[in-house]
């Protein structure tokens, strides 16, 4: 047992925990033409959250494709596209990843 008490004086020196590199949008959506498309979707639409019965304030609204762009969707297909708060979109996109962890694309839309 001694042995592993002498391990946990080595460990303890190591960080709690390993932070994430922050996140880097893809230049595709700095682009003039996903830029125009959100801005056109926004003024037809609103710009509010597309989910039913959402009461998120407008402030922070995502445009977001339905069917991701590398699990296939169309990059500027504007049917291809929702506007989301904050908290949706991180549901989305959870589910998303989940989908594509277990080998299957996710083109779930409001199923959230």
């Amino acid at each position: 047992m001694g042995k592993l008490k002498a391990l946990g004086s080595r460990l303890g020196g190591m960080p709690a925990k390993v932070k994430a590199a922050p996140k880097v949008a893809e230049g595709f959506y700095s682009s003039p033409e996903w830029r125009g498309l959100v801005a056109d979707i926004k003024r037809e639409r609103g710009n509010r959250c597309e989910r039913a019965g959402c009461p998120t304030p407008t402030h922070r609204i995502i445009a977001d494709h339905i069917v991701e762009r590398k699990d296939g969707g169309a990059d500027l297909d504007a049917s291809n596209v929702e506007l989301l708060c904050f908290t949706h979109h991180q549901q989305k996109t959870a589910a998303a990843r989940a989908a594509r962890a277990q080998g299957r694309t996710w083109g779930g839309g409001s199923k959230v």
